[in-house]
């Protein structure tokens, strides 16, 4: 019984750690956002949470993605990208923790907005709580710390580009798309739990 028990622990772990999918920008995609809204990606990213294993899904229409180096996002340099892709949606997996960077390189574009800093965190990455009425003394340690100021740049390797879903186009006005097995499985392998530990 001992070893069903541990084995049943590791699906249900297993189960609710799933990756998740995030259509960049929601159903408004990839494209030049708004002249009044040129913040719209870094307002985006900043809805979010995004951690290893999970994916970023770009759809766009004569257009491009191209992941760059930190100096290449911050000066929307399209000459040296890590990687590009141009044919209209683009699946990346972010494998690694750290920053990722993923500007336009249709001329113009990345000077309109069109860019996208996603900050990974790292599997061991858990939020720390705070107490509702910490002691004064406290108040200054904890809190919000900064984006590293040399966050990590991928590698050519942290992007694997994955193949088109069969499913076809997806559209959601939430503030990510999150194709998880984890809502699915959650359930039945808690009934699981439950069942065996009445036995």
């Amino acid at each position: 019984m001992s070893h069903l028990f541990k084995c049943v622990i590791l699906f249900v772990m297993l189960c609710t750690t799933a990756a998740r999918e995030f259509k960049v920008g929601d159903h408004f995609g990839w494209r030049v956002p708004d002249p009044t809204d040129t913040s719209f990606y870094t307002h985006w990213a900043e809805r979010n949470r995004f951690q290893v294993g999970d994916s970023l899904v770009f759809e766009y229409e004569n257009d491009s993605v191209l992941s760059v180096e930190k100096w290449d996002y911050f000066h929307c340099d399209a000459s040296n990208p890590i990687t590009a892709f141009d044919n209209g949606k683009n699946i990346l997996n972010l494998d690694s923790p750290g920053a990722f960077y993923f500007i336009s390189g249709t001329a113009h574009h990345c000077s309109r907005g069109q860019k996208l800093l996603v900050e990974v965190m790292s599997p061991q990455h858990h939020p720390v709580p705070v107490p509702e009425s910490p002691p004064p003394s406290l108040l200054a340690p904890q809190g919000i710390s900064p984006i590293s100021s040399s966050p990590m740049s991928p590698s050519p390797e942290a992007f694997s580009p994955v193949a088109s879903s069969p499913y076809g186009s997806i559209e959601e006005d939430s503030a990510s798309i999150m194709l998880s097995n984890s809502a699915v499985m959650a359930p039945f392998a808690t009934f699981l739990v439950v069942l065996l530990l009445a036995l």
